[in-house]
């Protein structure tokens, strides 16, 4: 399986995420600067946390108009699957690849520990290895990843089982003391309409190996490799 693993300035977890994926296929992904408006083909796009451009602006703002985007683009077209990691949801949204958008947290703070979330569906390359309903325990780090979008949109993604992830408690009950941010309806992760896109708050490759703390982002990887091989 190819990754490509796409680096803005301001990028902090691209080296995670790599380390993630080649753990999982073997395989070194490709780490391609934002300005470059060519790369290889490949079989999965991996846009990774940080705060590029200093989310100047808005989160993912300016990276969203970056040379590299225009090829995503078409890619996503073509239907090679995208995953977006914290500022590379906020990227998806900015860029029209995904509804809604990603505003300040409730609280106005920054919010780096770990969150509980349900797998909302298996029903997709990312999701494939998780069983629906289960709870998993993965870290975020974010200031503006609370989840909003209009209620046409909100009730669309809810019967065309486009939400991925939402946020819980320990026993996988969705409410509001669990919800980090005040994202609506405690969504974590959203696809488009295909579900071969997804971006999510939360940082799966934060735990992958117990080394981490955790294992709990590990099958999100090793199903990818599964659906993608």
């Amino acid at each position: 399986m190819k990754t490509a693993v796409i680096v803005y300035p301001g990028s902090n977890c691209d080296r995670d995420v790599r380390v993630a994926i080649a753990n999982a296929t073997g395989t070194e992904p490709l780490a391609v600067w934002h300005q470059n408006s060519e790369f290889p083909d490949v079989d999965l796009i991996v846009l990774p946390g940080g705060f590029s451009y200093g989310d100047y602006l808005r989160a993912g703002a300016m990276a969203a108009h970056s040379p590299v985007m225009r090829e995503i683009k078409q890619r996503a077209k073509k239907g090679v699957p995208i995953l977006g990691i914290c500022n590379g949801f906020q990227i998806l949204t900015e860029t029209g690849l995904l509804p809604g958008a990603l505003l300040q947290n409730a609280g106005i703070k920054f919010i780096c520990r770990d969150v509980n979330l349900r797998v909302e569906t298996s029903d997709s390359p990312f999701t494939k290895a998780y069983r629906q309903g289960s709870v998993l325990r993965i870290p975020v780090a974010h200031h503006e990843g609370k989840y909003h979008a209009d209620l046409k949109t909100l009730d669309a993604l809810e019967s065309e089982n486009r939400i991925a992830f939402r946020y819980c408690d320990a026993k996988g009950t969705v409410c509001e003391a669990a919800n980090p941010n005040g994202s609506a309806r405690n969504i974590a992760g959203v696809f488009n309409k295909e579900r071969k896109i997804l971006g999510m708050m939360p940082h799966p490759e934060r735990l992958t190996e117990k080394l981490l703390g955790g294992k709990d982002g590990k099958a999100m990887f090793d199903g990818l490799v599964a659906a993608l091989a």
